[in-house]
């Protein structure tokens, strides 16, 4: 009788730390918006958190939405690292980017498995267009704490939320040494077919 009480108390425990851990309803859509990459390999969809990188989303979506990734492809793979995608083409030919945007890296989100985040040069505001996944934790791409000009780090804006095994697909390939990262380039290309900004369905 003891123990059945116990069980009872504690599963009505689990139902309301669930209940409360659950998002509310339209909760991921005050985050930001969903993204679907469309590849040679599967679709990848994305959460992107405008909330903690407004910049950077903003400047992906406006990408997206201009149709800068359709028909480009993963140029880099790096297996227990990254895939890299944003501006080249099968043929190898780079698309024109936009201005650089600031760096975000200073928001709060870090480098885990499935983050997706803006690559970019030595300069700190320097990305355009170029993002890449995480394959793994990558805790040194993360801002440091103890910078405070804001000059360290990768800028994270969301996570797969949907076809990881997508992710993992494309991380499996053979590479060859054509393409801006020799070592690096999928042997049979990898194509970006689409980058679909995906509506926001209320229940």
């Amino acid at each position: 009788m003891i123990e059945g009480s116990v069980v009872r108390v504690s599963a009505t425990v689990f139902a309301a730390f669930v209940a409360f851990c659950a998002p509310a309803a339209g909760e991921d859509a005050a985050i930001g918006p969903k993204v679907r990459i469309e590849t040679s390999l599967g679709d990848i969809t994305l959460q992107l958190d405008h909330v903690h990188a407004p910049v950077t989303v903003d400047n992906f979506l406006r990408y997206a939405k201009e149709g800068h990734f359709d028909g480009t492809a993963v140029y880099r793979v790096v297996p227990g690292f990254v895939i890299q995608a944003g501006s080249w083409d099968a043929k190898l030919h780079v698309r024109p980017a936009r201005e650089p945007i600031i760096l975000e890296a200073n928001n709060g989100l870090t480098h885990v498995r499935g983050s997706i985040a803006m690559a970019r040069g030595d300069a700190p505001a320097s990305a355009t267009a170029e993002f890449f996944i995480d394959l793994a934790d990558n805790p040194a791409l993360n801002h440091q704490a103890s910078d405070t000009d804001n000059h360290t780090g990768y800028a994270v804006f969301g996570h797969v939320i949907d076809g990881m095994d997508v992710v993992d697909k494309i991380a499996a390939v053979p590479l060859g040494d054509h393409g801006p990262m020799p070592g690096a380039a999928p042997v049979d290309p990898i194509l970006v077919r689409k980058v679909a900004v995906l509506p926001d369905v209320q229940p």
